[in-house]
């Protein structure tokens, strides 16, 4: 392997921990929602002796981590989301704090990227982070890290395709056009 930034492999820079209250969060929301619909009326009952060991399932299926040049994200049990979004295409990292979860102490963290197809729709929110803003704050860093080598890797390399031998047959067409204009100028 070359030792090019494409090659290498991406190191572990956090691992995000969820809150456990997200869990009370979870179970209560649950419940209250299929308290008011007809066909939840039938489940509620089932949800309330069983929701606890989901709840604890899922919440243990959580899965966070920035690296160095993605966001991993994984969660679910019987149906699985995982997601890497690479730095470079995240576009902000918008705080949703409505008055429950400022009340259980919880933050929805909503990611968007660059592409997103929906106006005002994130690609990925993360519920329940513990430290969510020096989190949002290390993946903003981290981002800014990628995308200001990306930037200068690019100017780098096209000033580096402008120099040396590509530049000759340019500068000699140069001096041969300012030649031919300086002996027309001499015989006016």
């Amino acid at each position: 392997m070359s030792n090019t930034g494409k090659s290498r492999k991406a190191t572990s820079i956090h691992k995000a921990e969820f809150d456990p209250i997200l869990k009370k969060y979870v179970y209560i929301g649950t419940s209250l929602f299929l308290a008011i619909t007809i066909v939840g009326l039938i489940l509620l009952p089932f949800w309330l002796i069983l929701g606890k060991i989901y709840i604890d399932r899922y919440f243990e299926s959580l899965y966070c981590e920035l690296t160095t040049r993605a966001l991993h994200f994984k969660k679910g049990l019987w149906f699985v989301t995982e997601r890497s979004i690479p730095l470079d295409k995240i576009q902000d990292l918008t705080f949703h704090e409505g008055p429950v979860l400022r009340w259980m102490g919880l933050s929805k963290l909503m990611i968007e990227t660059a592409g997103n197809s929906a106006q005002g729709m994130s690609d990925m929110s993360l519920t329940g982070i513990i430290n969510a803003r020096e989190f949002r704050e290390m993946v903003m860093d981290q981002r800014d890290n990628i995308t200001d080598r990306a930037h200068y890797a690019e100017s780098s390399s096209t000033i580096d395709s402008s120099s040396g031998n590509d530049l000759a047959p340019i500068l000699t067409e140069i001096h041969k056009t300012l030649q031919s204009i300086e002996q027309k100028l001499d015989r006016n």
